[in-house]
């Protein structure tokens, strides 16, 4: 693997010409190549392998299996074959490897082909398949199974995107950013060393998304929306944290799962400045989340997701969006979002004011990161979440409209017999 830094000739075969300090520089001795499970890597010194040579320290290795009785036998060998020189020796070796990287990923790509068409009950690189769960354009999500008859995800790309630059690389970039925030808030990633085809493989969870949850039971409660907000706002920040921007928060990717966790789905949009492709003419996302400098042609930013955010905590809250719906061919006009408190008189008002700010046009008036708006909605849970009071012709308008009609009444009786007590 290496070569003897020392003078060729004759006479000057024992001095080193590169060193620590010899020379103005320093130039390193680099091998690339793949690592295999079971092999040894072997350093010696000039005291080992000048005396012993090849030929002995091979059998050497090959005679002692135990890494410390090696070594120490290529020591005890180097002396008693007159070495004068520093014996030392170190050996290791590869026990398991560590999972591949996204650069080991994506120097597989191209030998990677998509899956077939894959049917109910087949069975594929040790996965049971079941039923597709989503399919759109952009990619295919199918039910599988493990040999523990674990639920998970196995989501490829369909036939039709075989041939277009960059998607294969999109998959495998949505696989490695969840990896790189492996936790309790997104999809874990089942491991696969034995991958042959295009895909990769997330848990399946339990539970329902916070659409379906807004649509089943209407805006949420006080108590409720405050704890799932805290949550967003974690995810978000460890998200950010990572140099991964989500680009599609939303209601629909967001699930509350049966064992109580919410957790950030659908990566499909994801973006890492100097991995992502930055294309200034594509706006991904929903129109009504996406932050109004996006619709200007400004590069993702983690403030468009806590924009996005925003939106979603209001709509859970108001079922409106704070400048009304967009839709994909509108140009919109951003001007002052609308205050959550007009749709939700019983808001705080610290609550709607915090809302305000995150979802002001200007990105520099919102807050600059998530734990920003975190800290201010925990310090802000020490706080009563007490109702703002509400008139009482907004509580009980009935009974107010009652009773001015009584009092009405009464005025005209007693106004009345004061008349006729005149004539």
């Amino acid at each position: 693997m290496s070569e003897d830094h020392v003078w060729e000739q004759a006479d000057m075969q024992h001095v080193l010409k590169r060193a620590l300090g010899l020379d103005q520089y320093v130039v390193m001795d680099y091998l690339d190549g793949e690592l295999c499970e079971g092999e040894r890597l072997l350093l010696v010194s000039d005291g080992v392998w000048a005396t012993l040579g090849d030929a002995s320290i091979r059998s050497i290795l090959g005679e002692q299996h135990d890494l410390d009785a090696a070594v120490k036998t290529l020591v005890s060998a180097a002396h008693l074959a007159g070495s004068q020189d520093n014996a030392s020796a170190l050996l290791i070796q590869v026990d398991t490897l560590g999972e591949d990287d996204l650069g080991d990923a994506l120097l597989q790509l191209q030998q990677w082909p998509l899956p077939p068409a894959l049917k109910a009950d087949q069975a594929f690189e040790g996965w049971k398949v079941g039923s597709i769960v989503a399919q759109s354009r952009q990619s295919i999500v199918y039910r599988v199974t493990d040999i523990h008859e674990q639920p998970w995800l196995l989501k490829t790309l369909p036939a039709s995107r075989h041939d277009e630059t960059g998607a294969g690389q999109g998959l495998l970039l949505e696989e490695w950013f969840l990896r790189r925030v492996a936790g309790r808030f997104f999809p874990e990633i089942h491991p696969l060393p034995d991958r042959q085809h295009l895909y990769y493989v997330m848990r399946e969870y339990r539970g329902h998304t916070l659409a379906e949850l807004f649509t089943g039971k209407g805006p949420l409660p006080l108590a409720q929306w405050q704890d799932l907000a805290t949550r967003l706002l974690r995810a978000t920040g460890l998200l950010h944290r990572r140099n991964i921007i989500h680009r599609d928060i939303k209601p629909e990717n967001l699930l509350l799962a049966d064992d109580g966790e919410l957790r950030l789905l659908d990566f499909g949009l994801a973006f890492c400045p100097g991995l992502s492709a930055v294309n200034t003419e594509d706006l991904p996302g929903t129109p009504s989340y996406i932050a109004p400098e996006a619709f200007n042609g400004a590069e993702p930013h983690p403030q468009q997701d806590l924009y996005a955010a925003g939106v979603t905590l209001y709509y859970l809250l108001t079922g409106q969006y704070p400048y009304g719906e967009i839709e994909a061919f509108q140009h919109r006009r951003f001007g002052t979002p609308i205050p959550a408190s007009r749709y939700r008189p019983d808001l705080p008002q610290w609550l709607s004011h915090s809302l305000d700010k995150a979802l002001r046009a200007d990105p520099n008036q919102r807050y600059e990161t998530a734990e920003q708006w975190l800290l201010e909605l925990e310090q802000a849970e020490h706080r009563p979440l007490v109702a703002k009071p509400r008139p009482l012709l907004e509580r009980e308008p009935l009974k107010v409209w009652q009773t001015l009609a009584l009092l009405s009444l009464l005025f005209n009786l007693v106004l009345m017999i004061w008349l006729m007590g005149r004539h």
